[in-house]
């Protein structure tokens, strides 16, 4: 299921982005009330192709790793990201073969500013979605939740219950939230297509939560 937002919000943020370089629009897909919310950074080529979250060389290792250690394919979660359109920058550069100058429009990570543009829109969507778990994939979807002092590199693997970042009423920033949620920062699986280093950290953390999730399970029974 991909969801439908209100125009309204969806407006809300087009009249901020005005005049940054964005393309595409990729919606959060999956069941309402799942057991997990993964939430990436922005969608990249693939996605803003296909309007689909999280289906280029990132989203295939991360399917592999919530198959191989939750035992959880892309329909049991909620796949979403705090900027719903892939920021690019623009770059001229000289092709080797022809000599000539060509434009290149590769990823780029995004702004603060563009990811509080989406800021009601994502708490519209965790309100609508309500999941158990929320993991944040990466740095910039870390700091949306949690602020922007805090670092993937030191919670990532983590088990944590916590206010979260939301948007405030006045459009100035964000407050911290009443309620607590469970959030467990994981690397993004870009983290180790690029640094190979990473990846028996990578799979320590997801071997490590399934583990401490089939034991909070059996501690309910």
């Amino acid at each position: 299921m991909l969801i439908e937002y209100p125009p309204s919000l969806l407006q809300q943020a087009e009249d901020s982005l005005k005049g940054h370089h964005l393309t595409g629009f990729v919606a959060g897909q999956g069941p309402k009330h799942p057991k997990i919310m993964l939430i990436g950074e922005a969608p990249g080529r693939e996605e803003a192709k296909t309007g689909v979250p999280f289906v280029g060389a990132s989203g295939k290792e991360l399917m592999k790793l919530i198959e191989e250690y939750l035992h959880m394919t892309r329909e049991d979660v909620y796949i979403t990201s705090v900027v719903r359109r892939r920021p690019y920058s623009i770059k001229r550069v000289k092709d080797k073969k022809t000599g000539a100058v060509v434009e290149k429009t590769p990823n780029r990570t995004p702004t603060k500013a563009e990811v509080y543009a989406y800021a009601r829109l994502f708490d519209w969507e965790l309100d609508q979605v309500r999941p158990k778990i929320l993991m944040p994939l990466g740095n910039t979807s870390l700091q949306r939740l949690l602020g922007p002092s805090t670092k993937i590199g030191s919670l990532h693997g983590q088990i944590l219950h916590c206010p979260i970042q939301r948007a405030a009423s006045d459009h100035q920033g964000y407050v911290m939230s009443d309620q607590s949620y469970t959030v467990i920062p994981m690397y993004h699986p870009a983290a180790f297509l690029y640094a190979r280093k990473l990846e028996p950290i990578v799979r320590h953390d997801w071997e490590a939560i399934a583990q401490k999730l089939d034991q909070l399970e059996t501690d309910k029974i």
